[in-house]
């Protein structure tokens, strides 16, 4: 059945009766009388429409203020719309429209959207590194020809970009410059225009191109956007010929920091995908090449590489405090020095990053505060004060993956003759330097060993960071512990154990905790509620945790973590108007969105309808999706939790 409606009489008394906190939404937190009789509102005499239920209501606000949008006056409301489960509507969601809403270029069409920067109002800005000239002029072009948009182009200095530089240009931040492709002019086949390589960004607050959020948003995009997730690791190569590495963001205030790398992983997928395209192969080589490139020039080179254990930490470079943040977030590092010098807190901050007041104590804790946002894990107690000084397990496993990512292509794709070519060549290396999968399959047997001696504990049956300065292993119990078993460097019997053992600390009814309730510790003044610590759930934690269990041979732990997650994300999709944020309070179901730790909770900050959900949650939702069989899928959309679902006899096979 379905009826044309009134748009703009129909959505206001609609909120009128059921938005009774006024947010905007219709959850489970309205008290109105949960019924709405949407026939009053047909062009149509004597309908009968009623509307009943929380998730009903908040499917008609949402198709309301979608149909306002495009400047309908009226539209057609069919019940199925209304009640399509929320496995299938979420999904649809994700694929047919929030992917497109995250989607950004670099060319004149989208560069104003693109360079907007939410965390720092500013004029768009673009910086073009010196190595590539045409994109100066292109954007150059851009600023001339659109005067209204007041575009301003700069160019990066030639040589090293120092920490130095970095902080000179945070009182002028822009967008950095991603790769460019010919694009056929509709119309004319003959003609060809630069165009943008397309990226998608993470929501909310965040409007640029990410490293490993980008690289998690793909695992929901390969089926359907494959276009997108080209241009994605286009850019990723991109980034590392021209800034040396996969930046943190394309941001200026990023360019002296990187991500959890994990570009050979993303290409290999992307190539299994575009093998039969004539570039396919073209386009993996250039990205095991660019790899190779960022694994000698950045992640195994000084000061990231601990000579004595031979691993590697976060330690990106950088002065300062992180201009992407407000004073308020260090309030406590600076309140120290706001008696000792009788300033404020925002003139402490300013007067320490111009250098007026030098404290080296403030100085080490902003070299850990960068290696935490490197490490991605912005902010946790695991972390927080020592991160520049741990060999961790989560970096480490990354590399040793790309090392036998490195071994496999050779061997595989490139007929174990591996020839460098100029642009990818490191310091000191001789142009058409050959190199075979032996040397890469040294290095990650190497590793593997390293990750054994410094990283695994018998008696506790995990995986522990290594403080490289202490020489001792830390305590913080992180489920980056279960990463040696995406990776595969985890024996059989270690892997046992993080079963029997490791699970235990971090499962919860919403899935995997970032850290245990003990490394958290308790929440006062003095140790505030982190976003990566216990009890929050983050995607790449959860999705790498089912692949590596799975791999392993443990179908039934990876089968029971993915239900929790995707059932977490489908309730409070159904009961908070379509709600799909950041990261989630696994502890609990009913709130679990409601995070507060911090920097909030992206994705949350919308009114009558989400357009965007949030990035890697989107992905992690329809890959774990994927993985699951027809009978959990239904369970799912029943609304049935896991223990509900386990006890009736289903198996989610994975």
């Amino acid at each position: 059945m379905s009826i044309s409606v009134e748009v703009d009489r129909a959505m206001r008394d609609l909120l009128q009766r059921e938005d009774t906190d006024g947010d905007g939404l219709i959850t489970i937190d309205d008290r109105g009388p949960k019924e709405f009789a949407l026939g009053r509102y047909a062009n149509q005499p004597d309908s009968q429409f009623d509307v009943r239920g929380v998730y009903h209501l908040s499917n008609l606000l949402q198709e309301l203020f979608l149909a306002q949008k495009q400047g309908l006056v009226n539209t057609t409301i069919s019940r199925s719309q209304l009640e399509e489960d929320p496995v299938h509507r979420l999904s649809r969601l994700i694929t047919t429209s929030w992917w497109d809403n995250l989607t950004r270029r670099l060319d004149a069409d989208g560069i104003e959207l693109a360079a907007a920067d939410p965390k720092l109002k500013d004029s768009p800005r673009i910086y073009v590194p010196p190595s590539a000239p045409e994109q100066y002029a292109y954007y150059s072009a851009v600023a001339k020809e659109r005067p209204t948009m007041h575009l301003d182009v700069q160019w990066l200095p030639e040589g090293e970009v120092t920490a130095e530089y970095i902080q000179s240009i945070n009182s002028k931040p822009g967008t950095l410059a991603l790769d460019m492709e010919l694009s056929q002019l509709e119309g004319q086949p003959s003609t060809k225009q630069p165009q943008g390589c397309p990226f998608v960004v993470p929501g909310g607050h965040f409007n640029e191109l990410y490293n490993w959020d980008a690289c998690f948003c793909t695992l929901g995009m390969l089926d359907t956007h494959l276009n997108i997730v080209k241009g994605i690791v286009k850019n990723f190569i991109f980034e590392i010929k021209h800034y040396g590495k996969i930046l943190n963001a394309n941001r200026s205030y990023y360019l002296g920091r990187a991500q959890p790398p994990l570009l050979t992983w993303l290409a290999l997928k992307t190539f299994e995908r575009t093998k039969h395209e004539p570039d396919a192969l073209d386009v993996l080589k250039s990205a095991i090449l660019a790899a190779r490139k960022e694994y000698h020039g950045w992640w195994t080179s000084t000061p990231r590489l601990d000579e004595d254990s031979g691993l590697s930490r976060y330690r990106p470079i950088g002065r300062g405090s992180p201009p992407e943040c407000r004073p308020i977030v260090f309030a406590h590092v600076f309140a120290p020095y706001t008696d000792k010098y009788g300033m404020t807190l925002e003139e402490v901050c300013r007067a320490y990053n111009d250098g007026s007041i030098i404290e080296p104590d403030l100085d080490t804790f902003f070299d850990h505060d960068r290696a935490v946002r490197e490490s991605g894990h912005d902010t946790s107690n695991r972390v927080e004060g020592v991160c520049a000084d741990l060999a961790t397990v989560d970096l480490n496993c990354l590399l040793y993956q790309i090392e036998n990512d490195i071994a496999f292509a050779t061997l595989t794709y490139f007929g174990d003759r591996l020839v460098i070519p100029p642009d990818f060549l490191i310091p000191g290396e001789k142009a058409d330097t050959i190199e075979s999968s032996g040397i890469w399959r040294d290095r990650a047997s190497k590793r593997k060993a390293l990750i054994d001696r410094y990283f695994w504990n018998e008696p506790e049956g995990m995986y522990f960071d290594y403080n490289t300065v202490t020489k001792q292993q830390s305590t913080a119990e992180s489920v980056t512990c279960l990463w040696p078993l995406w990776c595969g460097a985890a024996s059989d019997q270690q892997a046992a154990r993080l079963v029997k053992d490791g699970i235990p600390r971090f499962e919860c009814i919403g899935g995997l905790s970032s850290t245990s309730e003990r490394t958290r510790g308790i929440v006062s003044a003095a140790n505030p509620q982190k976003q990566w610590d216990y009890p929050h759930g983050w995607a790449p934690q959860q999705v790498l945790a089912w692949d590596g269990l799975r791999s392993y041979g443990y179908h039934h732990d990876a089968n029971r973590l993915a239900y929790r997650w995707l059932y977490m994300i489908i309730r409070t999709f159904r009961d908070w108007n379509g709600t799909v944020c950041e990261k989630y309070d696994v502890t609990q179901l009913e709130r679990s969105h409601y995070v507060d730790a911090e920097y909030g909770n992206q994705g949350r900050d919308f009114k009558y309808a989400p357009l965007t959900g949030f990035g890697w949650t989107n992905g992690s939702y329809i890959y774990g999706l994927s993985l699951l069989n027809d009978e959990a899928r239904k369970a799912l959309a029943q609304g049935l939790a896991y223990e509900d679902y386990s006890a009736g006899g289903g198996k989610a096979h994975i």
